[in-house]
């Protein structure tokens, strides 16, 4: 149960103003094992963390590439449990946010767009601080018609905690959040805040920072 907000402007007017804006959580079982995010490949050129769990070594959820290129992962609530199915749908990053009637989709692009505005005025340290606000917010946001619609079959109690864009459960959800900025100039920064230990109040952040290769 993922969710994704971000902002793309490939040439922006304001030297102040950021290529790409994106913010990031990442939901899943606490034991689930991983890695966290850094620079793996043959060449280093992939940025992002690693799924370690047994037979599945090696997935990500959400990664850049010094050239440029992001990709994320995220889960798809079913009505109906398909064994057969991978669960998951794969989303290239566009220039325009995804569009989803869900709730807390729509309240947290609201937060996110707050943040974003006052991006070119701010520190980008406070801009970081902001947006991990935002994926920090724990307000369900129900009732909604279209969680209960697409998870028809799912007992209401567990609907409930998806339905923040923090999701907090007793051994599910929020685990990672993570902060990507772009420059005009092709800088990136990328800002990782991940739970320890299985511990929702443990946490530890790590930024990497280079520029895009031509």
């Amino acid at each position: 149960m993922c969710i994704i907000f971000f902002k793309f402007d490939p040439r922006p007017v304001s030297k102040n103003a950021y290529r790409l804006i994106l913010a990031a959580n990442r939901d899943e079982f606490y034991n689930r094992p991983s890695k966290l995010a850094d620079f793996w490949g043959s060449n280093n050129e992939i940025l992002s963390g690693l799924d370690m769990e047994e037979g599945k070594e090696g997935g990500t959820w959400l990664g850049i590439t010094t050239r440029g290129k992001l990709a994320a992962l995220t889960n798809y609530l079913q009505p109906r449990l398909d064994h057969e199915a991978r669960g998951r749908g794969v989303y290239g990053l566009s220039n325009a946010l995804l569009d989803t009637p869900w709730r807390k989709l729509c309240f947290g692009k609201r937060l996110f767009q707050e943040a974003v505005a006052r991006s070119q005025a701010l520190p980008k340290d406070v801009l970081v601080a902001q947006l991990l606000d935002v994926l920090g917010n724990e307000e369900a946001q129900l009732p909604d018609p279209a969680i209960e619609d697409q998870g028809q079959e799912y007992v209401q109690p567990i609907l409930n905690k998806y339905a923040a864009v923090c999701v907090r459960g007793p051994g599910y959800g929020t685990r990672t959040n993570t902060i990507i900025l772009v420059d005009t100039e092709g800088h990136v920064t990328f800002t990782e805040r991940s739970m320890l230990d299985k511990d929702p109040s443990r946490w530890e952040t790590t930024t990497h920072e280079f520029t895009l290769q031509s």
